[in-house]
């Protein structure tokens, strides 16, 4: 076809090349591909006349067969600026939108770069049709590909990643100024200083365990565990009964409704009479790293005035063996810019503590996939969010981990969802802005 310039690359986040292939381009459309790939009967003809219908389209992708497989893509939506944005393997731009664009100096973030600013103006848009074929080149199953954007090896990468979406976020009016409204940490009344919420279904390898770190805790203030029960059908139940008979510290709590994900659970422990004036994530896979937990997470509280804290953990196997990428303690984080990042990448760490009568205020999204992102969105839009660089927290990867092994839909699902997130925590902030004038 003569319509079309075609590149090949395995990256191509250079400016110099995407600048050389801009500025050599006389067809109407560009077509990337990142892979070898064969077409599907006439894929190519049926993307290009997709293009020639949608004249407010920039930039046009689709589903494809992966080594005989039909795999989806994902729909993109303005909240869909994470750069692991998955495209698949072949897309075709148009090239008169491209030219409207100058790129900045960038080594990895061009096409990135790129995709953000075509969006601005012009449409980003999914054919759902498996238009070609392509083999698998990571065949890491999903749990093995979540900490990509946090392995120390890539914050070169990290970092120029962050420096393209300021750019955009500054063009569209969603960049927030390092500036926090004050929060008063001594407001309200409770029975104990600090509670760790854990969620649980099914866990009846792993809870006790979880539960053991908290009771080894040693503070100077007193604290409770409100493990929230979701009606699990192994043995977990009567492990939490036996824990709470042995330290009564431990309440048990089982709710009436059966509609809860991880999201309402966590409402269902902040909403208790009984949650202390913090209330501190541990997951019912994972454990404390130390007895001093606790005590480091509320006089971090103190110390950084902030409405939500996050600490660093490390990634470990079933048996609390280090695995790689081994600490993750995004480092990414800034007061500067933590809360503009924050909409680039995935998640925010762990453990996650929060100020109690903060939670009461906004509450999570009952979902069981990023709730905790959602609230720390919507936290970071007004407050601080703290940081703790060390580790506190041993995060165990294995075989029931409920991210270890999803589908393709899965996984396409769970992003959308945050990018839904996005979508919304974008708007949010362009009003803000806009209020603030």
């Amino acid at each position: 076809m003569n319509k079309i310039t075609k590149y090949n690359c395995l990256n191509f986040g250079s400016s110099n090349v995407m600048n050389d292939i801009i500025g050599n381009t006389n067809t109407e459309f560009v077509l990337l591909t990142t892979n070898d790939i064969e077409w599907v009967d006439n894929g190519l003809e049926r993307m290009v006349q997709t293009m020639e219908a949608l004249p407010q389209t920039a930039m046009l992708y689709s589903d494809c067969w992966k080594d005989g497989v039909l795999t989806p893509t994902a729909d993109y939506q303005k909240g869909s600026v994470r750069d692991d944005f998955n495209f698949g393997s072949a897309m075709l731009l148009r090239s008169s939108a491209l030219k409207e664009i100058s790129l900045p100096e960038l080594k990895y973030a061009a096409l990135y770069f790129l995709r953000l600013h075509l969006s601005i103006n012009y449409d980003i848009t999914r054919l759902n049709e498996p238009l070609y074929m392509v083999s698998e080149n990571d065949t890491r199953l999903s749990g093995a590909k979540n900490f990509d954007y946090v392995n120390p090896r890539n914050r070169e990468v990290q970092i120029e990643m962050e420096h393209a979406f300021t750019l955009y976020a500054k063009r569209i009016n969603a960049f927030l100024q390092p500036s926090f409204r004050s929060i008063d940490l001594k407001e309200g009344s409770f029975e104990c200083e600090a509670s760790v919420v854990i969620p649980v279904r099914n866990r009846e390898r792993t809870i006790e365990d979880a539960v053991r770190s908290v009771f080894r805790q040693q503070t100077q203030f007193a604290f409770n565990i409100l493990v929230v029960d979701n009606h699990s059908t192994d043995n977990t139940s009567a492990i939490l009964e036996n824990l709470a008979k042995e330290d009564s510290r431990l309440i048990h709590i089982i709710p009436e409704s059966h509609t809860l994900g991880i999201g309402g659970c966590w409402n269902r422990a902040i909403d208790d009479t009984r949650c202390g004036r913090f209330a501190v994530q541990l997951d019912s896979d994972d454990l404390y790293e130390d007895e001093h937990v606790l005590q480091t997470i509320v006089d971090a509280f103190y110390e950084q005035n902030c409405g939500m804290l996050v600490g660093s953990y490390t990634i470990t196997d079933g048996n609390m063996n280090p695995i790689p990428p081994g600490l993750i303690d995004h480092r990414e984080w800034t007061d500067e810019n933590g809360r503009n990042n924050a909409l680039r990448i995935n998640g925010l760490g762990a453990p996650r503590a929060f100020f109690t009568p903060l939670l009461r205020s906004i509450h999570f999204p009952n979902t069981s996939y990023g709730e905790d992102y959602a609230m720390g969105l919507r936290i970071s839009r007004e407050y601080r969010i703290g940081r703790i660089y060390k580790s506190l927290y041993l995060c165990r990867r294995w075989e029931g981990n409920s991210d270890a092994a999803l589908s393709v839909e899965r996984v396409n699902a769970n992003n959308a969802y945050k990018d839904k997130l996005r979508t919304i925590e974008l708007a949010a902030r362009k009003h803000k802005n806009i209020n603030n004038l």
